[in-house]
């Protein structure tokens, strides 16, 4: 019995002993692991404190906004869709930018402290038009005033992309998030988010199982909070020392924020794609960017899809892979059933309704070449510490609806370039490049810039060639005529033929221009074609150069250099060659040169930057555009009659083929690229298609393209389509100023037309005093006339004794279209002799 107990007192002394020195190990590893934690803890405590102490986790970057859209009575629209620019503007989700009250087919606006406009409200009232389309019947004013216009807050575009990398966002708080959006995250990323501390510890040890079985690292068990320590302190490098790391991380932010801080910035930076050359990071910018909505507009299908692309976004791609991106927003749909957030049905809803994205047109929905533009002339006059303080709101001058139309019409008039181009080359080859191409739409009564595109996909390329210099070809001729009625002002003959109108007579046979004792002689546009003497009105409808260059001979160089200074175009040289626009200019500098046409003769300084202001609302800067007087409006007015002969008869005729027929003005130009200037009353566009290496578009000399074929139907797809929107749709008629007058003029004789004349009969205008005497069946004394007439055998008989040889009885191809300005697009720039 005695020896029993002894062993038993034995065996159980051993056990003891077993026993604490196991529990001395766990004591020692639970030591030695606190030790090892708490280091590790410090260590990457000081890695937080330090990325903390630089301020906000999120850069502050400006926020880019349109200009405020104007509503006036007799434009198409309803109560409930100014309604929804408001609500995506912010009012009534931020009272203290704005707030409304829609009741029925009236709707009561109050702006906001913060707003960009005045606080002064309005009531629209809207009825049935014609056709039953909704009208803006009138606008009271609080003060009972009627109002010929209201302007509505500016819409956001976007923001400032925050790092080289190119990544934009769009902050937003945890109220802005919709539960459903945090719902269907949870549901797919980490269930238990709201109840663990940081670490769903089961979840880890499955994966590391994982891992080893299948020899790779692609289980996902980092919890929410673990994804948020590796994207902001962490490389994608997977070992186990970036996995101690992510923890130690997490241990940090569970303690120093609460759950919706973390899910915030979580909502804030996770990437959720790619678009352009952008990165898409955060909730806010991933509603825009794939609906085109704000994050708090999003349903229950859109909130799935966002939350479902956070796992390998651009696999799931929704534009390239529809199908992929649908499986795995029904994978998040019921993962959202099992966590209890929707009901079966709710979910058998959602999977039934296809993918709505916004369409796929960056350069349409955010304007990034405006948007480049905007970064860099803020860069110039704010620096670049300014732009990123208290969050600066930058007001544009970008009307969105007008952007969207400018990017489709580059989108679809590119098609057809692309085809002439390909049909210049044998079939099987693709050893050519493709043209780029820029559009700068403005107000030619503001200089506004409403509309750029500057290339023809942003994502590709991010030159600007809207801001890009290139030889202007023939849209830069009217300088020349503007010249020369300049001359006409005051009386002063040009040459020997009176003062200059567009009857005037100019001499478009071979002549030698040539300086300095070096021949220049140019040529037409088609080779061989010499119309002889023609009417400025056919020179420059038919876009003569050898007329255009005689005619800057005769009022001099240096006078078209000096205008072409004062109208933005600063490379001009006083050259023969100049008058055919062989000298660089931007496409927004030829913007800004055609406002003196359509603006009474002010040159306006296009423009994009109006206002930089805090969040609050304190201006920062206000920007004020630049205008300058530079042609009598009498001259600007002449000159644009002359370029509205050239869409009614001349290269441009062609735009009204393709269904535009409002009044306009424009011209075509040529060199090795192409061109096309033109306006309306209310809009002003111009079109510039051409190759990077500066070879020819047609990349086939004997079949060249010109500005007709390429950049005048991209403008005309353009104006068709902003003559839709209501803010461009009351294009009007050219009102002349005191001191023309506008004659019919009868094309036979060039005399003004009479009761008894034919019908074949233009409009002409003239200073008055200078129209030529007498009518077409009572000729006068006519020193302005055009001097000729077309004998039966097709040769032109100069009426004029002193005519040059070769002004009589000359046979020339096609006389009837080239004299009275039926031909083709004759605009080409030959190489000066050196200068």
């Amino acid at each position: 019995m005695a020896v029993k107990l002894k062993v038993g007192a034995a065996s159980n002394s051993f056990l003891w002993k077993l026993t604490r020195f196991a529990l001395i190990v766990v004591l020692c590893f639970v030591i030695v692991g606190a030790i090892v934690f708490g280091i590790f803890y410090h260590q990457y405590q000081g890695m937080v404190d330090a990325r903390l102490a630089q301020g906000p986790l999120f850069a502050t970057t400006a926020q880019i906004f349109a200009a405020p859209q104007e509503v006036r009575p007799g434009q198409q629209l309803s109560a409930s869709s100014i309604a929804a620019a408001l609500r995506k503007a912010g009012y009534n989700q931020n009272p203290q930018l704005g707030s409304f009250q829609l009741r029925g087919d009236a709707i009561l606006i109050k702006p906001g402290p913060q707003s960009y406009l005045a606080t002064d409200g309005a009531t629209i009232t809207t009825t049935s038009g014609p056709g039953g389309q909704p009208v803006v019947q009138s606008i009271i004013a609080e003060n009972g005033a009627q109002l010929a216009g209201y302007k509505l807050e500016p819409q956001l575009i976007t923001a400032l992309s925050e790092d080289k990398v190119r990544t934009k966002r769009r902050i937003v708080t945890y109220d802005q998030i919709p539960k459903t959006m945090v719902q269907a995250v949870t549901s797919i990323e980490d269930r238990r988010f709201f109840e663990h501390g940081g670490i769903n510890y089961g979840r880890t040890i499955e994966c590391g199982i994982h891992d080893v079985i299948v020899g790779r690292k692609d289980c996902g068990g980092s919890t929410i909070t673990q994804q948020l320590a590796k994207n902001f302190f962490l490389t994608p490098k997977k070992d186990v020392s970036r996995k101690i790391a992510e923890m130690m991380i997490t241990f940090q932010l569970e303690a120093r924020f609460n759950k919706q801080q973390i899910f915030t910035m979580y909502a804030n930076e996770i990437n959720i794609g790619q678009r352009g050359s952008y990165g898409i990071n955060g909730f806010g910018e991933a509603a825009q960017a794939y609906f085109g909505k704000d994050l708090r507009q999003l349903n229950v299908a859109e909130c799935a899809l966002i939350a479902g692309l956070i796992q390998n976004p651009n696999r799931r791609n929704p534009y390239r892979h529809p199908d992929r991106a649908l499986e795995r927003r029904n994978v998040v749909l019921d993962s959202m059933v099992e966590t209890g957030a929707l009901t079966a049905d709710q979910a058998a809803a959602a999977k039934a309704e296809p993918l709505h994205l916004a369409p796929l047109n960056i350069d349409g929905s955010e304007a990034p070449y405006f948007v480049d533009l905007v970064h860099d002339q803020l860069v110039q006059r704010l620096g670049d510490e300014d732009l990123t303080r208290d969050n600066l709101r930058i007001y544009t001058s970008l009307d969105p609806a007008l952007q969207q139309a400018a990017a489709e019409a580059v989108e679809v008039g590119m098609k057809n370039v692309d085809e002439l181009v390909r049909a210049r080359h044998k079939k099987g080859d693709t050893n050519f490049v493709y043209p780029q191409v820029a559009l700068v739409a403005l107000n030619p009564h503001t200089g506004q810039i409403l509309a750029l595109v500057g290339g023809r996909n942003y994502g590709t390329s991010q030159l600007n060639h809207a801001t890009a210099e290139r030889p202007t070809g023939s849209i830069f001729k009217p300088i020349v005529y503007a010249t020369a009625y300049n001359t006409s002002l005051n009386g002063t003959p040009l040459g020997d033929g009176g003062v200059f109108t567009a009857l005037t007579k100019l001499d478009d046979d071979p002549q030698d221009f040539g300086t300095g004792g070096q021949s220049y002689i140019p040529g037409n546009f088609k080779k061989g074609e010499f119309p002889g003497m023609v009417t400025a009105a056919t020179a420059i409808e038919n876009s003569l150069n050898i007329a255009t260059i005689a005619l800057a001979q005769k009022v001099g160089y240096e006078n078209v250099a000096t205008l072409a200074h004062a109208v933005g175009i600063v490379n001009a040289r006083p050259t023969p060659s100049m008058a055919i626009g062989t000298y660089n200019a931007t496409p927004i500098d030829m913007a800004g040169a055609y406002t003196a046409f359509a603006n009474n003769g002010v040159h306006l300084k296009p423009w994009i930057l109006a206002s930089a202001r805090t969040s609050s609302g304190d201006i920062v800067a206000d920007f004020a555009p630049e205008a300058r007087q530079v042609l009598d409006p009498r001259v600007a007015y002449l000159t644009q009659s002359l370029l509205e002969g050239v869409m009614a008869r001349g290269t441009a005729a062609g735009v009204r083929s393709r269904g535009f027929t409002a009044p306009a003005a424009g011209k075509t130009g040529t060199s090795h690229d192409a061109w096309f200037a033109g306006y309306s009353s209310n809009l002003l566009c111009i079109i510039w298609v051409g190759n990077d290496d500066y070879t020819d578009i047609s990349h086939d000399l004997t079949r060249p393209l010109q500005g007709a074929d390429t950049a005048a139907p991209i403008w005309a797809e353009f104006m068709n389509r902003a003559i839709k929107l209501p803010q461009y749709s009351d294009m009007k008629s050219f009102v002349a100023p005191d001191g023309v007058e506008t004659l019919r003029i009868d094309r036979a004789t060039s005399l003004p037309a009479d009761e008894s004349c034919p019908s074949d009969t233009v409009a002409a205008a003239f200073l008055v005093g200078t129209a030529p005497q007498g009518t077409c069946s009572h000729m006068g004394i006519d020193s302005q006339s055009l001097g000729q007439k077309l004998m039966p055998d097709g040769t032109v008989q100069s009426t004029d004794p002193n005519a040059p040889p070769g002004a009589n009885g000359q046979p020339h191809r096609n006389v009837f279209q080239k004299l009275f300005g039926l031909g083709k697009d004759k605009d080409t720039q030959q190489q000066p002799p050196p200068q």
